[in-house]
Parts: structure tokens; sequence; C-alpha cells
């Protein structure tokens, strides 16, 4: 039997629209690889400090992200540089003078690990952040403080939780 052209014609165009349409699978994977990238780049902008149990920090409303240097820890028992014990506290607490002789060592180690600029180029101070329990003693702050800067330290951070600012 034979069928007119416009039976033909909508006969051609229903099968066209029965085919399911095909994925376009190189752009889906430039997508998802895009995404990717994206998630890792950003993703660096997490915590840079060390996270431990033994040291509970204080809050603050400060809002600069902590930059990657060394870190001096002050546990309850312990005084660490990135992560190793270099003096107890009970003995610091208990002596005399206002300089912690192993911390300063340590410190100068720590320096002496760093990546120098070029002799044309003037070396910026190293930093060092300092990460103790909030009930830890002001003088021993203090004196780890001032051993930081004997040992060369131009630049000290605190390390604090960031809480979020009230509104007035």
């Amino acid at each position: 039997m034979k069928q007119s052209r416009r039976a033909r014609r909508m006969e051609r165009s229903h099968q066209r629209h029965r085919r399911t349409p095909a994925f376009n699978l190189v752009s889906l994977m430039d997508i998802f690889t895009i995404l990717v990238f994206f998630l890792l780049v950003n993703s660096s902008d997490g915590e840079v400090l060390p996270s431990t149990r033994s040291v509970e920090l204080p809050e603050s409303v400060a809002e600069q992200k902590p930059r990657q240097n060394v870190v001096v820890m002050i546990t309850e028992r312990d005084i660490l540089v990135q992560g190793n014990a270099v003096a107890r506290v009970s003995d610091v607490v208990g002596s005399a003078g206002s300089n912690i002789k192993a911390l300063q060592q340590a410190l100068e180690s720590q320096d002496h690990r760093r990546l120098l600029p070029t002799s044309s180029e003037a070396s910026p101070a190293p930093e060092v952040t300092i990460m103790g329990n909030k009930n830890i003693p002001y003088a021993l702050l203090k004196k780890v403080m001032t051993t930081c800067t004997d040992a060369g330290y131009g630049r000290i951070s605190l390390a604090v939780m960031q809480k979020a600012v009230q509104e007035s």
C-alpha cells in the first residue's frame, strides 16, 4: 500500500524522535575534570596547624589564617617544636632566667633547615606559631616568647580557635 508524502514524512520524524539521545562523554569528562581541579585547589584552605587533643586553644575573633611556619606547642607536660619534645614544663617553670636553652637550640636548628633566598634578596625574619593551652601560666608563655626572639624569630603568632563574631 502506498503512503502519501505527508505520512512518510511523519513516520521519519517519529523514528528520529524515538531514538534515545546520545550523551556527549567528552563534554562530561571535561566538566568533571574541571570540578576535580577546582576542589583540589580550594581544599588546601583548611587548617595548617597540627591538631592535638592535649592543647585546648583559647578562642578569639581573629580572622587571619595561619601560615606554614615553625610550630611551638606547649602542652600541660612538654614543650614541643614541630612535634618533637624539647623541654618539660615542670623544669621550665621552676627554673630561673628568661630563656629556655633547649628550646632555643631546637628553634635555631629549625631556622638552619629552611630555604634561604639568594644573596641578592633580603632574608625575611623567620616566623613561629605558638600553640599553647589556654590555662598555661603567663610566665611560661613569656619565657617561650623571649626564647623565640632570642633564637632570631622576628614574627611570633599565637594560635587560637576562631569563634563567631557577635553582632551588637
